[in-house]
């Protein structure tokens, strides 16, 4: 069993940055792919960017050139840079992971609670 906790969300203006946190505890997702969704109010959750246990990363168009994933695995910890925020941007954001979980395909097991990131105009 595998718990997520995220930090890092607030209020920010447009163009500012915010930096996302996902912190593992429970089990050791050195081995896993970690992925950050995140839900508007009335939209589905979207994959923003994920990145693999040997870290390559994806990131959704909307994002690309703004958000940089990372990871840590000495900390069990991942993260999620999001740089020149757009309010197109609001949304809670979601931390993923599960077993052998391949972001091209789907989602994982594991869900953190949620942090709230709120970017005004």
């Amino acid at each position: 069993q595998v718990q997520l906790v995220e930090s890092g969300g607030g209020l920010v203006q447009a163009g500012g940055s915010l930096r996302l946190s996902c912190a593992a505890s429970g089990s050791s997702f050195t081995f896993h792919a970690i992925g950050w969704f995140r839900q508007a109010p009335g939209k589905a959750r979207e994959l923003v960017s994920a990145i693999s246990s040997g870290g390559t990363t994806k990131y959704a168009d909307s994002v690309k050139g703004r958000f940089t994933i990372s990871r840590d695995n000495a900390k069990n910890t991942g993260y999620l840079q999001m740089d020149s925020l757009k309010p197109e941007d609001t949304a809670v954001y979601y931390c993923n992971t599960g077993l052998y979980v391949d972001y091209n395909l789907g989602r994982g097991a594991y869900w953190g609670q949620g942090t709230q990131v709120t970017v005004s105009s």
